[in-house]
C-alpha cells in the first residue's frame, strides 16, 4: 500500500493515526517535530526521527530519503512557539516565515502544505484513515445536559462557528450565555482552564469545525487532556461538532466523565 508520512505533534492523536494507517497496510515513517510526543511512536513507526519543527528542509529531504509521496499532519503542535522565536530555524524555515502576510493557524499551515508540494509532497486529509473517531449527534456520557446547557451549547456552538470563521479558534467556554472565554493561540486545555476558572464552576465547552474547515490540518480532537482540563477548572458539560470532531482515549475520557458527573455530548447546528 506505499509509504505514508506522519508529523507527529503531542498526544495521542498521532497513535491513533498510525496504528489505523499500518492496519490497512502501509507503513508509517514519522518524524516526531516537538518534544514530548508518545512513545509508542518511536516504538511503532516502521521509521522513526526526531526533527524540530523549525527544521523545515531536513523534514522534507528525510522524508523524500523514505521514499514517502503522501503525508499527514496530526498532533498538537502550539503556535505559541512562533512567537516564542524558533531555536535555530533553517533557511528555508526563515523565508517560509517571511513570506506570511499574517500569522492566523490556516495562513501558516497552508504555506507549510505549498512548501512541501515543491517537492512533490502531499499532505493528506487528517480525517482520511479516523473515520470511526467522530462521533454522530448524541449523548455520549450517563448525564444528560440539563435545560439551561443546552441554551448555553446553542449559543457556545454559533460563537465558536463565528470565532472559527475568523480563523480565531475552535473553542469557547460558555455560561448562562455568557462568553467566559474564547481559544486563541495558547490553545483548547489553556481556554477551558480560564474560562472555567472565570466561571466559577457549571461552565459548558463547546467544539466545533471551522465553518470551511481544510481536513488536511487543524481538525478539532477532543481526549483525556481536554476532560481534565475541565475538570481542574470547573467546566461540566463538553459539546464537539458531530462527524467533525476527533474524539480520542474514548473509552477513558467517558468512564471518567461518568464517575465526576460529566455530561459529553455530539452536536450540530440543528441542536
Amino acid at each position: 500500500m506505499g509509504k505514508v508520512g506522519l508529523l507527529a505533534g503531542v498526544g495521542n492523536l498521532p497513535v491513533e493515526f498510525m496504528r489505523a494507517a499500518r492496519q490497512t497496510g502501509h507503513e508509517v515513517i514519522v518524524i516526531a517535530v516537538v518534544p514530548d510526543v508518545a512513545a509508542a511512536l518511536k516504538e511503532e513507526a516502521d521509521a522513526y526521527y526526531e526533527i524540530n519543527v523549525a527544521k523545515l528542509d531536513k523534514v522534507i529531504k528525510t522524508l523524500r530519503h523514505e521514499g514517502v509521496r503522501e503525508v499527514t499532519m496530526i498532533g498538537k503542535v502550539t503556535k505559541e512557539i512562533l512567537f516564542k522565536g524558533l531555536q535555530f530555524p533553517d533557511l528555508r524555515t526563515i523565508k517560509l516565515l517571511a513570506g506570511l502576510h499574517n500569522r492566523k493557524d490556516d495562513t501558516i499551515m497552508l504555506a507549510i502544505v505549498d512548501e512541501l508540494a515543491k517537492d512533490g509532497l502531499v499532505v493528506a486529509d487528517q480525517t482520511a484513515y479516523l473515520k470511526p473517531l467522530m462521533p454522530p449527534v448524541g449523548i455520549l456520557s450517563k448525564r444528560r445536559p440539563t435545560e439551561a446547557e443546552r441554551e448555553d451549547i446553542r449559543f457556545g456552538f454559533a460563537t465558536a462557528k463565528a470565532m472559527g470563521g475568523m480563523d480565531i479558534g475552535q473553542t469557547v467556554v460558555v455560561k448562562q450565555k455568557a462568553v467566559m472565554a474564547v481559544e486563541a493561540i495558547e490553545g483548547t486545555d489553556a481556554c477551558i482552564r480560564r474560562g472555567g476558572e472565570l466561571g466559577q464552576g457549571n461552565a459548558v465547552v463547546v467544539k466545533v469545525a471551522k465553518p470551511k474547515q481544510d481536513l488536511r490540518f487543524d481538525v478539532p480532537a477532543v481526549g483525556r487532556q481536554t476532560l481534565q482540563a475541565m475538570l481542574d477548572s470547573g467546566c461540566t458539560l463538553l459539546a464537539m461538532e458531530a462527524e467533525r470532531t476527533l474524539f480520542v482515549e474514548r473509552e477513558e475520557v467517558l468512564a471518567l466523565a461518568n464517575e465526576k458527573n460529566i455530561c459529553i455530548c455530539s452536536v450540530d447546528e440543528s441542536y
